[in-house]
């Protein structure tokens, strides 16, 4: 399931904007192969980020993986939720288990990202 209303990266992130703010999460595949997520390290509130810049990890039963940011502005809310039930990952990728938000400072960074379309071309199908 790959929704139509977000912005995707080859590392599995979507993005979803509204109003100048980009909500981050990873997708249904990621959080699938992760296996099950047991903590996520995030950035803080107020936070400068950078497109591409690794801004925390997600852990697995698995494995670590670095959780990047795809879009650069500031960190202006996090997922609380997810310090309690990190599973939110697994279970709601793309609801309840959104990562964090940030005010976009250079909305034409959104071109470097993949549409629904490109994103399932690129997991076979």
């Amino acid at each position: 399931m790959v929704p139509n209303d977000r912005k995707y990266t080859k590392e599995h992130e979507w993005v979803q904007i509204e109003d100048g703010v980009a909500t981050i999460g990873v997708t249904d595949f990621a959080a699938t192969e992760l296996g099950d997520i047991v903590f996520v390290e995030m950035p803080e509130v107020g936070d400068e980020v950078n497109a591409d810049e690794t801004v925390g990890s997600i852990e697995s039963v698995k494995a670590v993986e670095d959780l990047f940011v795809p879009v650069s502005g500031e960190v202006v809310e996090v997922n609380d939720a997810i310090d309690a039930a990190p599973e939110l990952v697994n279970s709601e990728p793309f609801d309840g288990g959104w990562l964090f938000k940030v005010q976009l400072t250079d909305e034409s960074e959104l071109e470097n990202l993949m549409d629904a379309a490109a994103y399932g071309d690129i997991l076979g199908g």
